[in-house]
């Protein structure tokens, strides 16, 4: 039998974040065209199974370069690296919502059913 779906994550009020396990996470620029961002999408998991298979071999070289290739692809995401919005608002990436200016509305929004 298959697993129950899961719900998706959820988002911020104004969009720059969604919320796992009570910490932020910077979403991908939603400037970026579709294709362009699946091509980064097919890129990132791309660089992830390298560096899975290059943790299981051991092979130090190829797991620096592959990290290098995930963090290149989560920068032009726009999910590290500079921020994608341009108000001067501080970036809360991996900051724990109770931590934050996000505090009040998590704690007050409605339950999600």
């Amino acid at each position: 039998m298959a697993a129950p779906l899961s719900r998706p994550p959820e988002t911020t009020p104004d969009g720059r974040y969604i919320v796992v396990r009570g910490r932020l996470w910077r979403k991908s620029n939603p400037a970026l065209s579709p294709d362009a961002r699946q091509a980064l999408v097919d890129e990132l998991m791309q660089a992830r199974r390298a560096v899975r298979s290059a943790m299981a071999t051991g092979d130090a070289a190829a797991l620096a370069e592959a990290r290098d290739r995930v963090q290149a692809a989560k920068v032009a995401l726009g999910e590290r690296g500079p921020v994608w919005w341009g108000d001067g608002v501080p970036d809360l990436n991996r900051r724990m919502i109770r931590n934050t200016a996000y505090a009040d509305w998590y704690e007050n929004r409605e339950s999600r059913s």
